[in-house]
């Protein structure tokens, strides 16, 4: 994990717990009501991000809540669902962790908090987590901490756990190996107030080359563990199999701010909470 900036730990979940997770989702979708004002569609690209997120403050304050994002082209100019709502969603977050019992029990499971304690993590907390569909979209190469910013950096880890297998085809994470190491040169921040979108880009993210990227397949029940600042992406999924995964990220709390400018903020409702119970 410290030389390549990441790690796979294979049958680390049991096929029960990753079938109680797709089942317990299921359930949230099928009580899904979203406001049509509220339809926001998720994207990795910045200049959609920016108009989708950005513009909307539900994207700005689902960091306490269990919100819904959208994949392209799932909704007619009115916000109405064009394919059925099941289908439409891409992700759900952000707050699954805190408020919904099958999520909680598994990001606080005793194997976390054990992995946890053996990567020497003191106060560990819990910043958000999130259930991703991966229907389609690609996700462009990204770091962690450009949208979850610390000082010092360093201190971010993401869990990513493989609900079903992820395949090439259907569009398993690529990692450039070693890349945790040289730090980050791009920020998406809150913007400023009367600003035309919530959140803009500050820096320019450095053009990768896609050599150097090395596919990870994992089986499900598999869990990747990301650092913060480690390239990855996943390409689109060409299969006409699906790929869901839970992620939930933390941080090492000791001697750590988490910066005022990110999006995602703790709230009175929801300071992050502990990892360790």
């Amino acid at each position: 994990f410290h030389k390549d900036g990441f790690l796979v730990l294979e049958q680390f979940f049991s096929a029960e717990e990753c079938d109680s997770m797709r089942s317990q989702i299921q359930k949230i979708i099928a009580g899904m009501e979203v406001p049509p004002h509220c339809r926001t569609e998720f994207s990795t690209r910045e200049e959609e991000q920016l108009q989708a997120q950005g513009s909307s403050d539900y994207f700005l304050t689902s960091g306490d809540k269990i919100r819904f994002f959208f994949e392209k082209g799932v909704l007619d100019g009115k916000g109405n669902f064009l394919i059925p709502k099941e289908k439409s969603v891409s992700k759900i977050g952000h707050a699954l962790h805190a408020y919904d019992p099958v999520f909680k029990q598994i990001t606080h499971s005793p194997k976390v908090q054990d992995l946890g304690r053996k990567l020497g993590l003191e106060r560990p907390v819990v910043v958000q987590s999130m259930y991703i569909f991966k229907s389609l979209l690609a996700v462009t190469p990204h770091q962690d901490a450009t949208f979850l910013h610390t000082e010092p950096l360093g201190r971010i880890l993401g869990f990513w756990i493989a609900l079903e297998d992820a395949t090439q085809e259907n569009g398993c994470l690529w990692f450039i190996p070693g890349s945790h190491t040289n730090g980050i040169t791009r920020r998406m921040v809150r913007a400023a107030s009367g600003a035309s979108t919530c959140v803009e880009f500050v820096g320019s993210e450095p053009a990768y080359d896609d050599k150097q990227f090395i596919p990870l397949p994992i089986s499900k029940g598999g869990l990747i563990l990301i650092h913060g600042e480690v390239v990855h992406k996943s390409e689109l999924n060409s299969s006409d199999s699906s790929r869901h995964a839970f992620t939930f990220h933390v941080m090492e709390a000791k001697g750590t701010t988490w910066s005022k400018e990110n999006w995602l903020q703790p709230t009175p409702e929801l300071p992050f909470p502990s990892l360790y119970t």
